[in-house]
């Protein structure tokens, strides 16, 4: 059987990608975000924490725990609910973003509080002897020092949201999980398959090597 690569290549496959690159785009700007302010917050409740709250971390570390517990595909379908109130709809690109942020965002919270707690406890009372605020603390001195294991824990964020977004097309998500599925699977066309696993591997490598270079100049 002769593959229709070629053929699908710009009514299917780039819109897909285009797609998949919408999803990737916003759904790693809210999760990054949240994550930095629920990492933060984590870090900084916890024990011996600037403002240590051991209920609010317990709080907040349960549920984080149990969002990074559920099966992605279980996760987003039983939020169809909540992302057809959100957005319109329990399908489609923008449905995607909702689902994948809920799904992610408790990864991108535990990768924070991990990098935080990289930071020499010592910068950080040195920087309270010096009359810092905790506000000062955290943005001039744990997210400054953490910042090379930030970008690290986030490029493994990147690249399992990248795996997030091709599992969602299973599930009305689109991109190119869809077309690979749909296109590829289905129909017993294995280049496009193929296709869109090539295309997948790139924008890993593409993803890993930019990473690297921004690591490499903060280090």
């Amino acid at each position: 059987m002769n593959s229709k690569v070629f053929e699908y290549l710009p009514t299917v496959i780039l819109p897909a990608l285009w797609a998949t690159l919408k999803i990737m785009f916003f759904s790693a700007i809210i999760s990054m975000f949240l994550g930095l302010i629920f990492g933060t917050i984590l870090y900084m409740t916890n024990k011996d924490g600037l403002l240590e709250k051991p209920f609010l971390n317990a709080i907040l570390g349960k549920i984080t725990d149990v969002l990074r517990a559920f099966p992605t595909i279980i996760l987003i379908v039983s939020l169809a609910p909540l992302t057809r109130a959100l957005v319109g709809s329990a399908v489609g690109t923008n449905a995607a973003i909702v689902g994948i942020t809920f799904a992610c965002t408790p990864f991108a919270s535990r990768m924070i509080e991990n990098s935080l707690q990289t930071v020499d406890i010592k910068l950080i009372k040195a920087a309270k002897s010096f009359g810092a605020s905790n506000f000062e603390i955290i943005y001039r001195v744990l997210l400054v020092e953490a910042l090379p294991s930030i970008i690290s824990n986030y490029t493994i964020l990147l690249i399992n949201m990248l795996n997030v977004s091709t599992i969602a097309g299973a599930v009305g998500a689109g991109g190119l999980g869809a077309i690979a599925l749909t296109y590829g699977y289905q129909r017993f066309d294995y280049g496009i398959m193929y296709f869109i696993v090539a295309i997948l591997l790139i924008m890993v490598l593409c993803i890993q090597s930019a990473s690297k270079l921004l690591y490499e100049k903060l280090k």
